[in-house]
């Protein structure tokens, strides 16, 4: 059994729903890349699994969210609580609002300990220095005195990164945790958490618009648009042969060496507002292969190659007839 499984998710924000029906799962040692453009509702899904919609007025309305066998959308609150910073941690994508300004890196870490181990005021101190110095953060100590403006963007992340370890976690969703950094960090940063997710057997859902980063560190990749799945695959079969047309247009905006100038591929329009969904196959507006049944529809999700695909002309199709 995966360590979670999401299916059939649907998610209600008073009279919309900007989550229908999507389904993933992600096991230890893997790494998810969760991936579709602004709008497409993965902020929203790690929101659902985190137990948090109720901060934004939603609520999940059907489907199963089940983490180690527990169905989290049956937990109370207190019983939720927990699981978030202990088993399931959480990397927003700005570390300045995931930082107190007013309290001392240290102090912030420091709480972990003595609110999930039952550590004291030192032991905590201890660990927080430990956990820093694990993720070859220099000078640990002198870091734990200081505050988060007098951090660089590179290392809040890594310090944000340091809460979520600091609760020995089985799983950790990270929301676009490189957004407001250079691409050196980003590097860096996505190759550092890859590393700590390998060393220690966790998972990882890693939520991104960037397909590039996806190809470099994921296992496997759900692909979202509007509030639906598109397709979701291992990562080498779904890079080599894509099958939804959203997919293909992803992976065609990644830059290339190779690329000639002037040439880079974009996708037409944009992603309609939640209160704005077209009926049938909501891409059918931006899509190439759209046809009469794409707009009437909604295509149920198939199986492709290593994981499934909701299309009703899916690429794979065009390779089979061609054989």
């Amino acid at each position: 059994m995966a360590l979670l499984e999401v299916k059939d998710m649907k998610v209600e924000i008073g009279p919309v729903t900007p989550i229908d029906g999507v389904s993933f799962a992600l096991d230890r040692g893997e790494i998810l890349g969760l991936v579709g453009e602004s709008g497409s509702g993965k902020s929203l899904t790690a929101m659902a699994i985190m137990g948090l919609l109720p901060l934004s007025g939603g609520r999940v309305s059907a489907g199963s969210i089940r983490f180690d066998s527990i169905e989290l959308t049956q937990l109370s609150e207190h019983a939720y609580r927990a699981l978030r910073g202990k088993r399931i941690a959480f990397i927003s994508q700005n570390p300045m609002t995931a930082l107190d300004p007013l309290q001392a890196i240290g102090a912030q870490i420091d709480v972990i300990g003595t609110l999930h181990f039952g550590k004291s005021a030192a032991e905590a101190r201890h660990r927080t220095v430990d956990v820093l110095t694990q993720l070859r953060i220099p000078d640990a100590e002198a870091i734990c005195r200081q505050y988060p403006h007098q951090l660089s963007g590179g290392m809040k992340q890594r310090i944000v990164i340091a809460m979520a370890l600091a609760g020995e976690p089985d799983i950790i969703i990270a929301d676009e945790p490189t957004t407001a950094l250079d691409v050196t960090v980003q590097a860096q940063i996505i190759h550092l958490l890859a590393s700590l997710v390998r060393e220690r057997g966790m998972a990882l859902l890693l939520i991104t618009h960037d397909m590039g980063v996806v190809a470099q560190c994921c296992d496997k990749v759900a692909v979202l648009y509007a509030g639906r799945l598109a397709e979701a695959a291992a990562i080498g079969p779904l890079f080599e042969v894509p099958a939804h047309p959203y997919t293909k247009a992803l992976i065609g905006c990644i830059p290339r060496a190779e690329t000639p100038k002037g040439t880079l591929m974009g996708i037409p329009g944009t992603v309609p507002a939640v209160s704005a969904y077209p009926a049938g196959c909501r891409y059918h507006p931006r899509c190439p292969k759209a046809q009469d049944l794409c707009i009437r529809t909604v295509p149920a999700p198939a199986p492709r190659p290593e994981g499934v695909v909701a299309c009703h002309f899916p690429f794979l199709t065009d390779m089979c007839s061609d054989d």
